[in-house]
C-alpha cells in the first residue's frame, strides 16, 4: 500500500526494482551472454570464417594450449598490465587528489587532462608512430638526438612505448575515479589532522590513502581487466613486434582468427581472456573484503 504523502511502500518499491532492471538484463543477455555462447561453442570447431562450419571437438583447444607461443603472449599480457598498472595508480592517485582541490584553475586543468581519453586509440597510435619515427618524427625534426631512437624497432623500447601510450591515455579516466574518491572524504577529518599539526603529505598518507581503499580496488579491476583486450593501440603502433615483443593475447587472437582464418583457436584465445579476466575480477573483490560492498551500498 501506498503512504499519505504518494510515494510507494518499501515492498512496492522491491516489486518495482526488477521490472526497472529488465531492459538492461535484456541488453546484457543479448550483447553479452549469447555472443559469449557462441564464441564457446564456436572453439569446438573448425571454420575458416567463410565456409561451413564443422565440429572438430578440442581440436582448436589443443592447437592453442600446445601452441609455444601462447605462453609468451599470456606473459607479454600480464606484464603490460602489471607494468602499466604500476604506472597508471599511482599518477592517477596524485592527479585526483590535486584535481580534487577547490581552486577554478583545477576545473580547467581536469578538462585539459581528460581529453586523451576523448581520442581514438588508433588515431593515437598512428600520432606516435609518427612522431617516434627515427627518421622523420619529433627527434629528427628537433634535431635531439636522445629522441632519434629506433622506439619501435627494439624490443625494450617498443614495449616501453606501449606502456607508456596507455598510460598517457587511460590514466585522466582513473584520476577522474579518484577525484570522485576524494572528494567524499569527510573534511573533518582534515580538519582534525590539522589541529593535530600534521602537514599535507602526513594528512595524504594518513587519511587519503586509507580512505581510497575500495576505490583503488574499483579502479584496478577496471585497469587489469581492461587491459586485456588492449589490441587496437597495439595493432597500429606495432602490430605485436618486434618480433614478438609486444603480442598480447588478444592481439594473438585476431591474428589466428582473421589474418590465418583460424576462428577455432581465436574462439579458445577470447574464452580463456574471458576466464581470465573474471578470475582478475573476482580475485581484486575478494582482496577488497565485505566491506567493499557494504561501503558501495551504503553510497547508493
Amino acid at each position: 500500500m501506498s503512504t499519505l504523502t504518494g510515494h510507494p511502500s518499501r515492498r512496492e518499491a522491491r516489486g518495482i526494482l526488477p521490472w526497472l532492471a529488465a531492459p538492461a538484463l535484456v541488453v546484457f543477455v543479448g550483447f553479452a551472454v549469447i555472443p559469449l555462447v557462441g564464441v564457446f561453442a564456436l572453439s569446438f570447431t573448425t571454420w575458416d570464417g567463410i565456409g561451413a562450419i564443422r565440429p572438430s571437438g578440442l581440436t582448436s583447444w589443443r592447437k592453442v594450449l600446445t601452441n609455444p607461443g601462447l605462453p609468451h603472449a599470456l606473459w607479454v599480457t600480464f606484464l603490460v598490465m602489471a607494468v602499466s598498472w604500476a604506472v597508471q595508480t599511482p599518477l592517477s592517485i596524485l592527479l585526483g587528489t590535486f584535481l580534487a582541490g577547490r581552486q577554478r584553475y583545477r576545473a580547467v586543468l581536469g578538462v585539459v587532462y581528460f581529453i586523451p581519453l576523448m581520442l581514438s586509440s588508433a588515431a593515437i597510435a598512428i600520432a606516435y608512430k609518427a612522431l617516434l619515427d627515427p627518421n622523420f618524427g619529433l627527434g629528427a625534426g628537433l634535431n635531439i638526438h636522445a629522441l632519434s631512437q629506433d622506439w619501435l624497432g627494439r624490443p625494450g623500447l617498443a614495449f616501453g612505448v606501449v606502456v607508456f601510450v596507455v598510460s598517457w591515455q587511460f590514466i585522466p579516466f582513473h584520476s577522474l575515479i579518484y577525484q570522485g574518491g576524494v572528494q567524499q572524504i569527510p573534511q573533518s577529518l582534515y580538519e582534525a589532522a590539522q589541529l593535530d599539526g600534521a602537514g599535507r603529505i602526513r594528512q595524504f598518507f594518513s587519511i587519503t590513502l586509507p580512505q581510497l581503499k575500495y576505490t583503488v580496488i574499483t579502479s584496478s579491476t577496471l585497469m587489469v581487466v581492461g587491459s586485456l583486450t588492449f589490441f587496437d593501440l597495439i595493432f597500429v603502433l606495432t602490430e605485436g613486434g618486434p618480433g614478438d615483443a609486444t603480442r598480447v593475447l588478444a592481439l594473438d587472437m585476431y591474428k589466428r582468427g582473421f589474418q590465418a582464418s583460424l576462428m577455432g583457436p581465436a574462439s579458445a584465445i577470447a574464452v580463456i581472456l574471458v576466464l581470465l579476466g573474471l578470475s582478475l575480477a573476482l580475485l581484486l573483490r575478494r582482496l577488497g573484503g565485505r566491506d567493499a560492498g557494504a561501503s558501495q551500498l551504503e553510497g547508493v
